[in-house]
């Protein structure tokens, strides 16, 4: 995106002058941003000022200034955040009191006239920001509000009757363009990706904990947001593009019928997917929860998000929990992406995430298979309903999915029924145990050494280990290994236990067919620690990168962050 006229114009400032807007008490908080990082200050996404980093300006005002422009379409000049645009904090006060966090205008003439809606982003509690926002529009022309404060939000409409100023919570505000009794009334098309999708979800979980009648626990929650998400995923599926969504919260519509509506598009999801969804699941969430959450992800299309939707609900309501004695990573998206795009999985190769979770890998290598399909298809002019079909057969026939938890492999085989196929191939069982005590479906959906790919992020942890002499004597890495002076290791005992993560290594080669590629996250220490040079000497022996003719398998390696990607 390119910078605000203001942000391409700004001169570099002296000590001096720093100095002597410091001494104001509103310069303070802002300067022109010079050349290069400036200690304590960051620079603001609308006006390209450098304004003193706190909080409040970096998790609000910063986030919600690029969501009105890259969620919500509104023209960054349309938008004053520095300095502040100012509104009054009675009808006499000619000073105009009151600094306004973010003000969007009907256009690019920032007067009082054109001033559409107000965002305030202290760090309030819900109750005070309410009345803030009341006490903003009272005295300005602006007819919407907004209170955001990272970790919650809510919508105003101002209403004029009578001579009375009264409000209305709505469910959110109108695009850019867009009127404000149209909220909620989205075309498929006019769906888009969100940009911080895990900002979105961590206020839905704010508000849920502080609101919702009858449900307490994150886990649950993640549950019910997931059901939602599908119904979500289901809609813009199923929605042609000139057609209104049916997820959706109008302005003015009652709670009550926004959760009518969204139940009868879970009974579709329900019916549809049977064999995946349990026919006793429900939307538990209250009708004022429920609309909260629809008005919050409405204008979004979650299908084509970078972010994997159902990772990022996990990993705000429930991820810290997972991820310390489960072990369960969810993999950002971009990741994921990175990976599948290295691997370059095709139509005919059959493909394998041993610890698929809630099925990000899986859902990534079915769209870059998918998008190939359908390059294809458009080269030998096939139909659309060939195209069709052989993506569905590619999804039923090419992909398989294992987890060990029961409520996410449940979720990988909604996810990959929902965006296409291939909810047969998703199992639940321990992919470290040895197929022959696997459950007969997995047996005959799984073998070693009949893949083309595998991608996987396995589980990992200090306090994680596999113990018991009985498993891991069948992983050469399940045992003891010592080199010789000349670098050689030799196979030793069997081990205590061992991680995970190092026994999945030898699990995925398994898998794989002579001259498959495999692309697994790993940590970094694995690749840098003396005590793990057995375990690269494994993989250097079981792969490299030589041309697939002259190996026995394929890999690729890059380093990202604290974990590597093999």
């Amino acid at each position: 995106m390119k910078k605000s006229q203001d942000a391409q114009n700004t001169a570099p400032v002296s000590d001096e002058e720093l100095a002597a807007s410091e001494s104001n008490a509103e310069t303070a908080e802002v300067i022109d941003a010079p050349v290069g990082p400036k200690d304590g200050y960051i620079v603001d996404f609308i006006s390209g000022r450098h304004v003193k980093d706190s909080p409040e300006a970096r998790e609000a005002v910063q986030i919600f200034s690029r969501m009105l422009v890259e969620d919500y379409g509104y023209p960054v000049a349309n938008i004053q955040t520095r300095p502040q645009y100012r509104v009054k904090v009675r009808p006499s006060d000619t000073k105009k009191e009151y600094p306004i966090d973010i003000a969007v205008f009907g256009n690019d003439d920032k007067v009082e006239d054109n001033l559409y809606v107000v965002v305030e982003c202290k760090k309030r509690n819900r109750k005070d920001g309410l009345t803030q926002l009341q006490d903003y529009l009272r005295f300005c022309n602006a007819t919407l509000g907004v209170w955001f404060n990272g970790a919650e939000s809510l919508f105003l409409k101002k209403i004029e009757k009578s001579g009375k100023v009264l409000f209305e919570e709505i469910p959110n505000i109108p695009l850019f363009g867009q009127r404000i009794e149209d909220v909620g009334l989205f075309k498929r098309q006019d769906l888009r990706p969100a940009t911080n999708l895990k900002s979105i979800f961590k206020v839905i979980r704010n508000y849920l904990a502080a609101n919702a009648v009858g449900i307490t626990r994150d886990e649950i929650f993640a549950q019910q947001l997931i059901n939602l998400i599908f119904c979500k995923i289901y809609d813009e599926k199923f929605t042609k593009p000139d057609q209104i969504v049916a997820f959706r919260a109008g302005v003015g519509e009652h709670n009550d019928d926004v959760k009518a509506r969204i139940e009868n598009l879970f009974e579709h999801v329900k019916k549809r997917y049977k064999d995946v969804i349990e026919v006793t699941d429900t939307i538990q969430l209250d009708a004022a929860s429920l609309t909260y959450i629809v008005g919050a992800l409405q204008l979004y299309a979650l299908s084509e998000c970078e972010r994997d939707a159902v990772g990022e609900a996990f990993e705000t309501f429930i991820g810290p929990s997972l991820k310390g004695p489960q072990g369960q990573f969810f993999t950002p998206r971009n990741v994921v992406k990175m990976v599948i795009d290295m691997v370059d999985p095709g139509p005919d190769d059959k493909i394998i995430d041993p610890a698929c979770g809630s099925g990000g890998f899986l859902v990534e290598a079915l769209r870059h298979v998918w998008r190939k399909v359908e390059a294809q298809g458009d080269e030998y002019k096939w139909p659309e309903s060939a195209i069709e079909t052989e993506k569905q057969k590619v999804a039923i026939d090419k992909f398989r999915g294992i987890d060990k938890d029961a409520f996410l492999s449940k979720v990988a085989k909604a996810y990959m029924a929902i965006l296409g196929d291939g909810r047969g191939g998703v199992f639940c069982e321990n992919s470290l145990e040895q197929p022959r005590n696997w459950h007969r479906k997995t047996k005959d959906g799984v073998q070693l050494g009949s893949f083309d790919v595998v991608v996987t992020n396995p589980p990992f942890g200090k306090k994680l280990a596999i113990e018991g002499e009985e498993l891991l004597t069948t992983f050469d890495l399940g045992h003891s290994w010592k080199a010789d002076d000349d670098g050689i290791f030799a196979k030793g005992g069997i081990q205590d236990k061992q991680a995970p993560q190092i026994l999945f290594i030898e699990r995925c080669l398994d898998l794989l067919k002579d001259g498959g590629k495999l692309g697994i996250v790993l940590l970094e220490s694995i690749f840098g620690m003396p005590k793990y040079r057995y375990v690269v000497d494994f993989i250097t022996r079981q792969a490299n990168s030589l041309p697939s003719s002259l190996c026995r398998k394929t890999y690729f390696s890059l380093t990202h962050m604290r974990r590597r990607v093999l």
